[in-house]
Formats: structure tokens, sequence, C-alpha cells
């Protein structure tokens, strides 16, 4: 038996990278997965594909509708579909300012909006946020993805209030940098890409980047039942990054 067994997740962004790890885990945990994406190659059997634009309402209303009636309703929704963006404040465009934000945050919005008349028939209902160190860390380079984040946790703690005594749980992860396919390729791009994985590797206590699955078990535990007394929370999974200080090596 599964903490899982019986209930019906949806997961934005489903495809590849923490998406993917957290599809599948849920999956092997006994849930009846849900992907939605803009695209997604060689799930599992058994777990559905939607494709959903979450910067579009009504292709995220007919996903979820889509979702709840194949499988007969909906009970975690994990909101983790989202894009990333560099350069400082004076870099980014209106344009892109909006793009991100678009996604990021309405995008999360939107699913959650759509998703809440079917979490509330729910005795298990939750919501699952990714959110970033971006969120709380200044990190450079990252002006518009940052703001992006630091709204996604925000919205996570409103949401939650707003909900909590309807059953419904808000919560969010905050990875650091995470190994995701997103990750390699901005390492790709640069001029030396090892230098600049072992600067990352070195910027997080741990010394290594965060795997999709570390960032795949913390949303599961937020996700489950058994946290059914954890709302409003934004859980870091970056290697003691945010809350650590350690002296230099040496």
């Amino acid at each position: 038996m599964g903490d899982f067994d019986g209930l019906v997740a949806l997961v934005t962004g489903g495809g590849s990278g923490i998406g993917r790890s957290t599809a599948e885990l849920l999956a092997a945990r006994g849930a009846r997965v849900a992907v939605l994406d803009l695209a997604a190659e060689d799930l599992p059997e058994g777990m559905l594909f939607v494709r959903a634009d979450v910067t579009d309402d009504e292709s995220v209303r007919a996903a979820v509708a889509a979702v709840a009636e194949h499988f007969g309703g909906l009970d975690v929704v994990v909101n983790n579909a989202g894009i990333g963006a560099q350069g400082d404040v004076t870099a980014a465009t209106d344009a892109e300012w909006l793009k991100v934000f678009d996604v990021n945050v309405l995008g999360m919005a939107r699913v959650a909006r759509a998703a809440l008349p079917h979490l509330r028939k729910s005795s298990a209902a939750a919501i699952v946020n990714t959110g970033s160190i971006a969120g709380t860390a200044g990190l450079p380079q990252r002006a518009v993805y940052s703001a992006s984040k630091g709204a996604v946790h925000a919205l996570t703690r409103a949401l939650a209030a707003d909900h909590v005594r309807e059953g419904v749980r808000v919560n969010a992860v905050a990875p650091g940098t995470a190994d995701t396919p997103w990750v390699r390729r901005l390492l790709d791009s640069t001029t030396d890409p090892a230098a600049e994985l072992a600067a990352l590797e070195a910027r997080q206590p741990h010394g290594r980047l965060v795997s999709a699955d570390e960032v795949a078990g913390a949303i599961a535990y937020l996700a489950s039942p058994l946290s059914g007394s954890t709302t409003g929370t934004v859980l870091a999974v970056d290697g003691g990054m945010d809350a650590l200080r350690l002296r230099p090596r040496g």
C-alpha cells in the first residue's frame, strides 16, 4: 500500500526534469497520474498525457477538466511548469518580464483556479508549487526569474490561507540549482561548461547540484496525506544554500 493509493495527481511541466521525476514517484507510490505539458515522450504505461499551455486559460481549464473526467476526480496538483531567464534588470525587456510572469506565476494561478472546484471534493486535497532558492537569495543575473519565484512563494502562502478551511493544503518547494535539462543547456551555452558547473556546485554548501529526484521526494512529502498538518510552507531543497553560512574551505 502506498500513501497515494486511490488518489489522482496532476503534474504540470511533467514531461521532463523535476516534473517528470515527480510524476514517476507519485505513480510508484500509488497515484494515478496525469502529465500536463506542451509535449511528453515515453511516459510510463498508465500515465495520462494532456497537452496544455499554462499561459492559455482555456487550455488549462480544458486540460484539468479532462483529467478529472478521465480519472473521476482530482486530489493533488503539482504546479511545476516554468521557464528561466538570465540577466540583470537592465537587460530584461518588458516583454520578457511579462512572459516569465505569465508562465511562472499566472500559470500556477490558472491551474489552481481550474483545479479548486475538484480539489474541494477531495479528502486529501493538496497543491504543491515549485519555487526556487532564487525567491529568497539574491542570485546574480537572475532578476526576472528571481522576482517570479518570490511571487510564487507569496502566492503559495496566500492560497494556503484562503483555502485551508476548505480542506485544501498548499505548499511549495524551493530547490537550489538542480541538475535539470534547462540547467544543462545553460551550462552548454557557456565558454567553459566544466568551470561553470564547478562554480554552481561550490555555491551550494553540500557541494553539488540538487537532483531532480530529491526535489520530487520533497514534493511527494508535501503532497502526501501523511502531511495533513503541513500547509503554507516553502520547503528548501538546496543543500543548505539558503540557511547555512559555512566558513570558507582551507
